[in-house]
């Protein structure tokens, strides 16, 4: 029953997708212009009842509400099925968000943006996404090892190369109470998992799941970009003596709404996309290395004053979890030796763990994205080991490579390890407890934040809670 209800919600999130139409009046081979709108409703008039929750949620995911006591309220509930179909006269509809009320369309005549904006229960449209002016190739499969080498093994430590990365945050001492993250859920929201599917090494990871957000998806999310591989490897990697991840016994949804054709406020709707499908089939712990400042057009990017996690389209979706009981751990960003300088959305969210980079010697990383947020929370809010991490990417081979992409998962697992030891705690109360551990909580800056977090002392100091 809830494998069906599951893949009811799943089908419920794959949106139609438009084949590009060659243009009459340009050259034959050319492409014609498509554009994508973010369409803001006024309410959700005609929508499912509250009292059937398991029309939009799936029972894993109620039940992760009932532990923590937390109601659904009308963020919970679907866009008005009424008002989908009004647009759809007028526009294709490429997804929508419930938590903001909003519905993504594409069109290719942007007149016709007129009609659905003139409608009495739409208050705002913005253009979000902009077709390129050339298709992309698809990419091809690479190249990756099936065995390990002399040189991947570490034979005297379990850990092999992961060690340090875990072990400087208790992480190896909370494995050996039992906690690896059995029964735990992580998402991993990120641009594409190359040859995931293939490595005998990750293949072993438990993943329950995938879905592509991108509208136009890629054919297989584990042909494009090997960042969320390495992501992935962080936490759930389970090879003795060569690398062992941070929750390697956790389950895990892949989700993709990255579009690495373009960089465009699209992606934002993307991404809010993903965390809701997270939320309705019963997520815990949310990684996600993405962060967005600078668009293509130059016009649309995130200035400083929006970092208050109210302001971005990403941010306002992240600032939600932890009220819907997920935890959500992302990367700062690696602005930090760049003009902008700063923490990049969803790094901004409020009630989020914001990750920051350290080097091995547990200095920061000149590149970490520095804090505080524009309203003056402390951000980064937590370090961990990104300068650099040990991981795997697409090629199957354990490498070094430096960013809060890392570090940012480093911490998700330990995270889900925690609150497997401590199942009691509700989403907020978790993050505080890991901001408590950290070894600059009490005099926190815009570098380190709270600091590095002690996930063993986090779980001795709250046992008898």
């Amino acid at each position: 029953m809830k494998q069906n209800i599951i893949m009811a919600i799943l089908m419920a999130f794959i949106f139609q997708t438009a084949e590009a139409q060659e243009s009459t009046a340009a050259e034959a081979d050319s492409v014609q212009k498509t554009y994508m709108y973010r369409v803001y409703l006024t309410d959700k008039r005609g929508t499912t009842s509250l009292e059937k929750p398991l029309e939009f949620l799936s029972q894993k995911a109620l039940d992760r509400r009932a532990r923590q006591r937390l109601a659904l309220n009308e963020t919970d509930q679907p866009v008005s099925p009424k008002y989908l179909k009004k647009i759809s006269k007028y526009a294709q509809i490429a997804g929508t968000s419930r938590w903001m009320n909003t519905v993504l369309v594409k069109v290719a005549d942007t007149t016709t943006m007129q009609k659905i904006e003139d409608m009495k229960f739409v208050s705002n449209v913005r253009r979000v996404w902009t077709s390129p002016d050339e298709e992309q190739p698809m990419p091809e499969r690479g190249k990756y090892e099936t065995m390990f080498t002399a040189k991947d093994s570490v034979p005297d430590n379990l850990y092999g190369k992961g060690f340090r990365q875990i072990s400087v945050m208790g992480g190896d001492s909370l494995h050996a109470e039992g906690f690896r993250g059995r029964g735990m859920t992580i998402a991993v929201i990120d641009g594409g998992f190359c040859n995931a599917d293939v490595i005998p090494s990750i293949k072993k990871i438990n993943v329950l799941g995938t879905h592509d957000f991108v509208c136009q998806p890629r054919p297989d999310i584990y042909l494009d970009t090997s960042h969320g591989t390495g992501v992935l490897s962080c936490m759930g990697l389970n090879e003795p003596n060569v690398f062992i991840g941070t929750a390697p016994e956790a389950s895990f949804w892949l989700l993709r709404s990255e579009d690495g054709r373009t960089e465009q406020e699209v992606e934002e709707d993307y991404w809010v996309m993903a965390a809701e499908f997270a939320d309705s089939v019963g997520v815990d712990v949310i990684n996600t290395s993405l962060g967005y400042n600078i668009f293509d057009d130059k016009a649309t990017s995130h200035k400083y004053y929006e970092l208050d996690g109210r302001t971005a389209f990403i941010s306002c979706g992240a600032s939600l979890l932890a009220d819907k009981g997920i935890v959500l751990v992302c990367s700062a960003g690696n602005s930090g030796d760049e003009p902008w300088k700063k923490i990049t959305p969803p790094g901004d969210a409020d009630h989020v763990l914001t990750v920051g980079a350290l080097n091995r010697q547990l200095v920061n990383a000149n590149f970490s994205s520095i804090g505080p947020s524009q309203d003056g929370r402390v951000k980064p809010d937590i370090m961990a080991i990104g300068n650099p991490s040990y991981l795997m990417y697409g090629e199957g081979e354990i490498i070094r490579a430096n960013g809060t992409s890392f570090s940012s998962p480093t911490a998700c697992g330990m995270v889900a390890c925690l609150w497997q030891a401590l199942p009691h705690l509700t989403a907020h109360e978790l993050i505080e407890i890991v901001r408590q551990s950290a070894d600059n909580y009490e005099h926190p800056d815009n570098i380190y934040g709270y600091g590095l977090p002690n996930f063993w002392k986090a779980y001795i100091s709250n046992l008898a809670r």
